[in-house]
């Protein structure tokens, strides 16, 4: 299982490649998982109504994880590694608090998460 961070999300929106084709394997494969502070994230970013409803049907049909006072939760891990002193905020502290709780890799290009996560265990990278 993989948490998308939003920057791949974008990449997939888009239809960048190799990063299309990646998610879209995921998805197929049921690996994919959405956090809903992402798909908020994605959805507050809408042009217009085509792009909010295509983000508004993945979100319906993809693999979600959620755990009651999941965002608390995140804010803890980041008060407890100091996450805001190095730049990553609380929508990427639920990244990588979700990664870790739900034993999931990070797929991200967010420089800042990269640089406070165990690369080997939870940071994806195209093959």
């Amino acid at each position: 299982m993989v948490v998308l961070d939003t920057s791949i999300w974008i990449e997939f929106f888009k239809a960048r490649d190799p990063y299309y084709e990646a998610v879209k394997k995921l998805i197929e494969e049921r690996e994919a998982i959405a956090l809903e502070v992402v798909f908020s994230e994605l959805a507050q970013g809408c042009k217009n109504e085509r792009e909010q409803k295509i983000i508004s049907e993945y979100w319906k049909n993809l693999t979600k994880y959620s755990e009651e006072n999941l965002l608390f939760n995140a804010a803890n891990l980041s008060y407890s590694k100091k996450l805001i002193s190095k730049g990553v905020g609380l929508i990427d502290s639920v990244v990588i608090y979700a990664a870790y709780k739900f034993e999931c890799k990070v797929w991200t290009l967010d420089q800042k998460i990269l640089s406070v996560v165990d690369k080997k265990q939870y940071h994806f990278v195209l093959k």
